[in-house]
């Protein structure tokens, strides 16, 4: 098994709080604009998250991977929606996304059972 995305989301939850304390300026603003690019609008914050996935896959994001699979199953996302953010990745990023889309496939699977275990 690769990456544990549940423990490796938790792990950069703690770790960007503790660079927001020494460097509050950057990260807060950074907090804020990704509270905001994702609210609710004209797109569903679900929306927002599986386009975050799909740029996350294409651009080889293993920590994004392990935040937007959450927040897009958070914000609503089935199953089947996530698998096809994972296909319009792959179509966009060619061979390369199609090994960070296996890496999202393996995040939704473990983010589901943590789900479904608590």
């Amino acid at each position: 098994m690769g990456m544990n995305y549940p423990q490796r989301r938790q792990e950069l939850q703690g770790l960007f709080g503790k660079l927001g304390k020494e460097l509050p300026g950057p990260l807060s603003d950074f907090s804020r604009l990704h509270k905001d690019a994702l609210a609710q609008g004209a797109l569903s914050a679900k929306v927002k998250e599986m386009m975050a996935l799909a740029i996350a896959i294409a651009t080889h994001c293993d920590d994004c991977i392990a935040y937007h699979v959450h927040d897009a199953l958070r914000a609503g996302a089935t199953r089947q929606e996530i698998l096809e953010t994972i296909g319009v990745a792959v179509l966009m990023g060619g061979g390369p996304a199609s090994m960070y889309g296996c890496s999202a496939y393996e995040a939704l699977g473990q983010f589901e059972a943590l789900s479904k275990a608590g």
